[in-house]
């Protein structure tokens, strides 16, 4: 995807999110993130929204010295959020995606900040229109590209005791172009986009395998080929959540 469709996605999925939210009720249970209710996801992406602007638009090279704001009440967190969405949706428009700034990542450019953001977005919005019983598929090429990000960027993060994969897995959308296969490389993965075979294929539309991926939705909503032990260890390596 190109920047311009990223910033399209994100302006488009940061204006439906707090609809969601109020629609599911700021006290209600978000299943997908264990421990939160609606309020502590509005108030999380809050809080990454004004990270990223700051990292962005003050061009920093590092995260220290960043101040964190203060959480409101409710009933003002919406309005808080709508101020920051503006904010981060400025200063992405303006940045250079090859201008260098920090990330956690080794991709040190504001294009990374501004998939990144695309891509998180997207997936909370998914998660309050669940809390609230709606099931809004991610938009199709969004969630291939939500795919090759993860992979790229989230995979090496391994979960504390996580067992080897112990072999490949192709992984295949059925209705967007986006085919990988991951081989354990020593401590790491070779990703490549590719078709091949591997051990295993998890199969499936772009939104549920990235949703699998996330530990949204459950393995068994994909079709998994091959050995399934192979697929369980794999999408329970990650430390992401």
């Amino acid at each position: 995807m190109e920047i311009y469709q990223f910033l399209t996605a994100l302006d488009r999925d940061s204006a439906a999110f707090p609809e969601a939210c109020a629609a599911a009720g700021l006290g209600t249970n978000v299943a997908s993130c264990p421990g939160w209710n609606v309020a502590d996801l509005l108030w999380h992406l809050t809080e990454v929204q004004d990270f990223w602007s700051t990292i962005v638009g003050e061009k920093r090279a590092s995260w220290e010295g960043y101040q964190d704001p203060r959480r409101p009440a409710d009933e003002d967190l919406t309005a808080m959020y709508q101020t920051g969405r503006t904010r981060l949706l400025a200063t992405l428009a303006e940045a250079e995606p090859a201008m260098p700034v920090w990330t956690w990542s080794q991709d040190k450019t504001a294009g990374f900040v501004i998939r990144r953001m695309a891509q998180e977005t997207a997936v909370h919005l998914w998660d309050a229109n669940a809390a609230g019983g709606t099931i809004r598929p991610i938009e199709a090429m969004l969630a291939s590209d939500g795919i090759d990000e993860f992979l790229t960027h989230m995979l090496p993060g391994a979960a504390k005791g996580a067992a080897p994969v112990g072999g490949s897995v192709h992984l295949h959308c059925s209705d967007v172009p986006g085919e990988w296969t991951v081989t354990e490389e020593g401590d790491g993965f070779a990703v490549a986009r590719e078709h091949a075979k591997g051990d295993c294929a998890i199969r499936g539309t772009a939104n549920d395998i990235l949703l699998a991926l996330w530990r949204r939705v459950p393995l068994s909503d994909v079709d998994v080929v091959g050995d399934g032990n192979v697929a369980e260890r794999f999408i329970a390596h990650t430390g992401n959540d």
